[in-house]
């Protein structure tokens, strides 16, 4: 029997146990995961119609770069570095991010050495690519970034004229929010300041409390956000929490940002999503469309184990605020980006 395109298109697209991607050429839904291994995920929207996404490796930095960011899985990464035998970046390398400032490609990560590994150790490095694409050209090391505190999860937002960095620094025996201004993309000025502590029980966990993975977002209104993960990637209840600010206040002080006493994107049993979280923001081509990136696991206690990325819409209160809503489950049929 001979079988049409569209209907052999069809065929393809029936879901298997719920977790397949349509591999229709044509197809206009996907489902979740859109990366099956991706913990710590970042994705933007460049101007040249591409995504360019990382996720935590481990062992090297890669790089996806696709005009489709629900096919991860069909795309071969570039790894564009590699840590060295020894040294301070040597080992633990989580939680990348890429970034375009000023004609230039950076991409933040977290290191540690693993000769002396732990939280003493954790710091945030800096690479930088002046060519255009980032796949080609050279990854030059900017070192380390001079933080106040050891610390990961480093991330940059511009606004106002200023170039800020966030991460989650340690101190004494929990996980902060802190931010900095910074002279150029690899060095801080001398004015960081701690924005948030732990300071809910859903922010703990019994073995520590953490709040990490920090993100800026910009509201339509009069207001910016940032975005953290807190508890601890091993917790299922890992969720996301958010602080407020007026556009026009000055950041570095933590009395303009307003602390939401409730998560804000959380574990959803029914759904069969556990420890949501460190995420990242991103839109459609067409900027219309705004999508939460972050990653889950489909079972409850599995450790850090088995974190997967997936990429979900979400929406504006009327206030300008956002509205993340609940994790969809994996056998969710979603409408691409």
């Amino acid at each position: 029997m001979k079988i049409g395109k569209k209907l052999l298109t069809s065929y393809m697209c029936l879901p298997l146990l719920f977790l397949q991607v349509c591999k229709g050429q044509d197809s206009d839904t996907f489902t979740n995961p859109i990366l099956k291994d991706g913990a710590d995920p970042y994705a933007i929207l460049h101007t040249d119609g591409y995504y360019y996404f990382m996720a935590t490796r481990g062992d090297r930095l890669d790089i996806w770069r696709t005009d489709d960011l629900t096919k991860l899985e069909s795309v071969t990464p570039k790894t564009i570095w590699s840590p060295h035998k020894k040294g301070p970046n040597s080992c633990c390398i989580w939680a990348p991010e890429i970034h375009h400032i000023d004609g230039k490609w950076y991409v933040y990560y977290t290191g540690s050495d693993k000769d002396d590994e732990g939280d003493h150790s954790r710091f945030v490095f800096v690479l930088e690519n002046s060519s255009k694409n980032p796949m080609e050209g050279k990854w030059i090391d900017r070192g380390k970034v001079n933080t106040k505190y050891y610390g990961i999860d480093g991330s940059i937002f511009k606004y106002n004229g200023n170039l800020f960095f966030l991460y989650s620094p340690y101190v004494n025996d929990h996980s902060d929010i802190a931010i900095a201004t910074m002279k150029n993309p690899w060095t801080l000025n001398d004015d960081e300041s701690i924005l948030a502590a732990p300071k809910y029980d859903w922010e703990k966990t019994d073995e520590r409390s953490i709040l990490e993975g920090p993100m800026f977002l910009e509201g339509p209104k009069d207001e910016v956000f940032i975005v953290y993960s807190a508890g601890a990637c091993w917790d299922d209840n890992y969720s996301l929490g958010m602080l407020a600010s007026k556009k026009n206040a000055d950041f570095l002080k933590a009395g303009s940002w307003q602390r939401f006493p409730n998560a804000v994107f959380e574990m959803s049993k029914e759904n069969k999503v556990y420890g949501p979280g460190h995420h990242g923001f991103t839109t459609s081509s067409s900027g219309k469309e705004h999508w939460l990136i972050f990653h889950a696991k489909n079972q409850p206690d599995l450790g850090c184990a088995q974190r997967s990325t997936r990429l979900q819409r979400f929406t504006w209160h009327k206030d300008g605020r956002p509205d993340f809503g609940i994790p969809w489950p994996l056998e969710k049929i979603i409408q691409k980006p």
